[in-house]
């Protein structure tokens, strides 16, 4: 998934995500920072929201199921493997890949999952800490193993 992709679906279910949260169109504007001209002609698909208000639509509404549904279980992580390109840091805990993730590949204590929804790439711990984000299969993996060899002590 890339930035036009994400903000494309996002646009085209912002009314959704709005009916969601019981929000108004004055209102959903108004926590977007929008007008609500512009909110009307996204609702409508006459123009699609700008990167900004996708990442804030994501971050205000981070538990939304509409938002789940078409982005996977964490929307905030994917925009922000989006826009970084990769995210190699421990960060949040997780909560495992119960629903949104399928295993790839187990190494040491760590294990590689993909969403099965944005396709994108994360390393876990075996506390559900996630270490790592990516779209790109061969840097998800390359990471695993240098996790596992530093885990190691190699």
């Amino acid at each position: 998934m890339n930035q036009n992709e994400a903000i494309n679906l996002i646009s085209n279910k912002l009314k959704l995500i709005r009916t969601e949260h019981n929000y108004t169109q004055d209102r959903m504007a108004e926590v977007l920072g929008i007008s609500k001209k512009t909110l009307v002609q996204i609702e409508k698909g006459r123009t699609t929201a700008g990167w900004t208000v996708c990442a804030a639509t994501c971050a205000l509404f981070r538990e939304s199921q509409v938002l789940s549904s078409v982005l996977g279980a964490d929307p905030l992580e994917v925009m922000e493997t989006i826009a970084h390109e990769k995210i190699d840091a421990p960060k949040d805990k997780t909560m495992g890949g119960k629903v949104w993730w399928k295993e790839i590949k187990m190494k040491g204590t760590f294990r590689l999952q993909q969403n099965v929804i944005s396709q994108h790439y994360r390393i876990l711990d075996e506390m559900d800490f996630r270490w790592y984000s990516s779209f790109e299969k061969e840097d998800a993996l390359a990471r695993l193993n240098e996790l596992s060899a530093q885990q190691k002590g190699e």
